[in-house]
């Protein structure tokens, strides 16, 4: 039997008289959730890390170690955030989130000595990277199926812009404030952008008595995506359906190294350039490089997501990552930094492109929520042993070549040969 959207009569009046698809007003609002998990983000807390060692009295290896722990336990609770999700929806569910992180801001603010910090890490990822993250993600993949990677793209692109000039704001403010009063004024930041935005925010095209990519259901039936872009129909498959896919464990592995690469050397970024003989200033610069190259791939990427295999675009993800790290091992100037920065972004964007758009056509969409936070959960987990590894690396030997050529050869190449066998599982039985 088929199913029809919600009624206009029982939907939200002003949002049912606009004459457009109503997606185009929630592909900003979730843009501006994404940044707003600024403070939670690796690159956003990075810039707080010479003023927490010298104001707690820490050591590199305890900094570390605390915030390894704390995204290690925030990744629990990510399959909890995602059933949450497909049962109260992400409007509910993020009013309840933003409200937690802002606090966790102040808690972060009050940090007293290296038992304080692994907890202000803990909730600041757990709820900034980890929830707020998942749910704007899915929220969006509610909104759009066939032009999903087209609109992530276009979402992605300013957000991205908007990330790489994180760093430079938050060290502003901690001159300007001191860094426990600038993480205040992220936190009230947060509650003041987020929350308003609630107030529009819509769930799904349903409950405005519309369908997904603004489609009427006969033409929504008949432009199905096809296998040949790598897009099962929304065949909606359960958790533990999705657990015995081949598809899922290979994405699952390729999220795992991503993470913890990504994280581990943009954790570990002014070190690494300060290895090579480059400045604090030119690793600041980096950023906006890294965010431009970005920016451009995942809108690109996106657009090819709606047409080529998801699987293949993985691939080149991959094999492009592998060489922006041998890039890092090498560079001595500040044009080669550049490069490793352009191509490092073009990596991400290309990867994060993917990530938008896969799962929602290779599951569907009703247990979008626990498929993705079993995800996000293995994502957040694999982060915390980045930083670690190369802080130990470069401890015990001088530097993180090493430890790099082990992510290059011993992680990646494997899983560039394997990608491309993430197909699209078979469409269940009707």
């Amino acid at each position: 039997m088929t199913t029809t959207p919600r009624s206009k009569s029982s939907s939200d009046s002003l949002t049912c008289r606009i004459p457009f698809f109503y997606g185009w007003v929630m592909l900003p609002i979730i843009m501006i959730v994404q940044i707003a998990t600024s403070p939670g983000q690796t690159f956003g807390i990075s810039v707080f890390n010479p003023y927490l060692v010298e104001s707690l009295n820490l050591t590199q290896s305890e900094l570390s170690g605390a915030y390894m722990m704390g995204t290690l336990l925030a990744s629990l609770p990510m399959v909890l955030v995602g059933a949450a999700m497909d049962r109260y929806g992400p409007r509910r569910a993020l009013f309840v989130v933003v409200l937690l992180f802002g606090g966790a801001c102040y808690v972060m603010s009050n940090v007293t000595g290296l038992f304080s910090l692994f907890f202000a890490f803990l909730f600041l990822r757990m709820l900034g990277q980890g929830a707020m993250g998942l749910l704007g993600t899915n929220s969006l993949a509610l909104w759009f199926n066939r032009n999903l990677g087209f609109a992530s793209g276009i979402g992605s692109l300013a957000a991205t812009l908007v990330f790489s000039t994180i760093p430079a704001l938050h060290l502003y403010l901690i001159h300007a404030f001191g860094w426990k009063d600038a993480y205040v004024l992220l936190g009230i930041g947060v509650w003041v952008v987020v929350l308003p935005l609630l107030i529009p925010f819509r769930n799904r095209p349903e409950d405005v008595g519309q369908w997904s990519d603004g489609r009427r259901e006969a033409h929504r039936q008949a432009n199905r995506p096809s296998e040949r872009a790598g897009r099962a129909s929304e065949s909606d498959l359960t958790l533990s359906e999705a657990l015995r896919t081949r598809s899922y464990w290979i994405m699952i592995s390729a999220t795992a190294v991503f993470s913890m690469v990504v994280t581990g050397m943009t954790f570990n970024t002014v070190q690494l350039f300060l290895n090579h003989g480059l400045s604090e200033r030119t690793a600041a610069a980096t950023f906006i490089s890294t965010g431009i190259a970005s920016a451009a791939a995942r809108l690109g990427a996106g657009i090819l997501a709606d047409r080529i295999r998801l699987n293949i675009l993985l691939s080149i993800s991959m094999t492009v990552t592998v060489l922006g790290i041998l890039l890092a091992i090498v560079m001595s100037t500040p044009l080669v930094a550049h490069g490793y920065a352009v191509v490092t972004g073009i990596a991400r964007g290309i990867y994060l492109a993917v990530d938008a758009t896969l799962w929602v056509r290779y599951f569907g969409r009703a247990n979008l929520g626990k498929i993705r936070g079993s995800l996000t959960t293995v994502g957040v987990a694999a982060s915390s042993l980045g930083p670690f590894l190369m802080g130990y690396a470069h401890d015990s030997l001088g530097d993180y070549d090493f430890v790099l050529w082990i992510f290059a050869l011993v992680l990646y190449t494997p899983l560039i040969m394997i990608t491309p066998l993430a197909t699209p599982p078979r469409e269940k039985s009707q």
